[in-house]
């Protein structure tokens, strides 16, 4: 198999290799005798560890994404026209058992609504074509409907996101409709940081951290106007997890926020 040849190439024994990455030996002997598909993340470090770049890279990744097993959704392999970046945060999200998401200006966007997500990322996105657009739009709405159901989703919005008019009122009223119905969902916990809390750590601005199993790190994902950013450093990631567990100490209870999602409804209709 051609994860093993890249490995020999290297020079590298199984033993160094679960000695980089963390990846267990008989995970990595399984993956390279096709006893088992990678996750993207695993897949993604040992190209890292064994130096794979450029076309060679995408190429492999884009296999990857190609064998999702029958059954799946394997919306991946189609959304071809998306940034590598964005592309490698969608591989990572679809894997993690937790999503803490700290959002200033937007709602979520596994929260979205299909006309809120189209408003916002064409006014945000200004270098986007309209097909670039609707390429990202059909990619978060297929994110979200693929979203495994054990998937837990803790998101901590600013009260700025319900006060922000996006688009005509029907889209807001439909976006803050859909907010009130995923709140009721037991693996969505929705909570608001009122205006009345003044100046907080997440003013700074928007971040995700994503969360896997106990043996492996999370990632803190930063979407920034140039580049996307992903940190994996301890100290950054212990930083980010304080923060987003200081800023769930702000924000009022997912009850509370039901209340204020309610509230905003009626103020708009």
């Amino acid at each position: 198999m051609e994860v093993e040849q890249l490995r020999k190439r290297k020079g590298l024994s199984r033993d160094q290799v679960e000695q980089a990455t963390g990846i267990n030996k008989a995970t990595l002997y399984r993956i390279e005798t096709a006893q088992a598909r990678p996750q993207m993340r695993t897949f993604v470090a040992l190209l890292d560890a064994y130096d794979v770049t450029g076309e060679h890279r995408e190429g492999l990744i884009n296999t990857l994404k190609a064998t999702r097993v029958t059954g799946e959704e394997g919306w991946l392999q189609v959304q071809e026209n998306l940034p590598g970046q964005y592309a490698t945060y969608i591989g990572f999200e679809s894997e993690a058992i937790r999503i803490c998401d700290y959002e200033s200006s937007f709602v979520p966007g596994l929260l979205q609504t299909e006309a809120y997500a189209r408003t916002v990322i064409s006014a945000g996105r200004l270098e986007l074509s309209a097909s670039e657009v609707e390429d990202r739009v059909s990619a978060r709405m297929a994110r979200q409907r693929s979203r495994p159901s054990h998937q837990l989703v803790s998101a901590v919005i600013d009260e700025a996101v319900l006060c922000r008019r996006v688009g005509p009122p029907e889209i807001m009223q439909e976006q803050l409709q859909r907010l009130l119905d995923e709140s009721e969902k037991p693996s969505v916990s929705l909570q608001v940081i009122p205006f009345d809390v003044g100046v907080h750590p997440g003013m700074q601005g928007a971040f995700a951290i994503l969360q896997f199993d106990p043996t492996v790190s999370d990632i803190v994902y930063i979407e920034a106007i140039t580049a996307d950013l992903f940190l994996d450093g301890e100290s950054e990631v212990r930083r980010y997890n304080e923060i987003f567990d200081r800023l769930q100490g702000l924000a009022v209870s997912p009850e509370a926020t039901r209340d204020r999602l309610a509230q905003a409804l009626t103020d708009l209709k």
